[in-house]
């Protein structure tokens, strides 16, 4: 329970990636503040799953296309737990297609989520941790933060962003106790990947296991998919005594996708 007494904001925390980090360090005793877009019920799900582990959960809403709504969420969570220690940016969206076909409101729309909500957020936790001369920033980057694909112009250009606003923040913070650093997980098993095995299943007349394996063969040699535990754990080290001094850092969690 090292975390114990400490609380955890995460945001796009009501399933998937988010929702595996925020029950990974509530388990080692944080206080969480779930956040997401979802329906009442994912939401109601996610707040269920926090509390079984017995520390003290809330729920904000704030929509992370909105910065004054980002600030308003810090400033509650730290009235009501005392503190901001742990900041996981991990809200995001994607849209594929050609750069001549891109719409113009889904480049602004994943821009603003994937990269500005994480600089508003940051910008509100920054001066109290550094007061507190304790913090964790942990930004859900991408393998795209490192290598481009096609068809993905604003996600790509976005998670690049993400990569040098960590490095940039890690430097400013470097003599406070405070960490920034990105993880960068390849191919994780999420509702919208799982869209992609099951349009690429129909498209080429093959199985689940079978798209799932050609999907993986693309990019990622181990033929794994990263899990949302692993990087939950992952989480875990960057707030531990042993990560103290790593500043800066794209933590690759890819099946070699960025060894290549």
């Amino acid at each position: 329970m090292s975390l114990k007494g400490k609380t955890a904001v995460v945001t796009g925390s009501t399933s998937g990636i988010g929702l595996a980090i925020a029950l990974a360090v509530a388990k080692d005793g944080c206080n969480i503040v779930v956040n997401g877009l979802g329906t009442e019920q994912d939401n109601a799900k996610a707040i269920a799953e926090v509390k079984k582990l017995g520390t003290r959960v809330s729920f904000d809403p704030a929509n992370m296309l909105r910065h004054n709504q980002i600030a308003d969420m810090i400033a509650k969570a730290e009235r009501d737990f005392g503190s901001v220690d742990i900041l996981v940016n991990n809200a995001g969206i994607q849209h594929v297609a050609p750069i001549e076909d891109f719409p113009d409101e889904k480049w602004d729309e994943i821009l603003a989520l994937n990269l500005s909500a994480t600089f508003h957020a940051i910008k509100a936790v920054v001066p109290a941790m550094k007061q507190r001369g304790w913090g964790r920033i942990i930004n859900i980057a991408s393998a795209h933060s490192l290598v481009a694909s096609p068809m993905k112009s604003a996600y790509v250009s976005a998670k690049h962003g993400l990569l040098g606003l960590t490095r940039t923040v890690a430097l400013e913070v470097a003599e406070h106790g405070v960490t920034v650093n990105a993880l960068c997980p390849g191919y994780v098993l999420t509702p919208l990947v799982q869209k992609q095995v099951d349009a690429r299943a129909q498209t080429e007349g093959v199985d689940d296991a079978e798209s799932k394996r050609r999907l993986l063969a693309e990019k990622q040699p181990s033929l794994q998919f990263t899990t949302p535990e692993q990087l939950g754990e992952l989480a875990i080290f960057m707030c531990s005594p042993a990560a103290d001094n790593v500043r800066g850092v794209a933590w690759a969690v890819d099946g070699g996708w960025t060894a290549q």
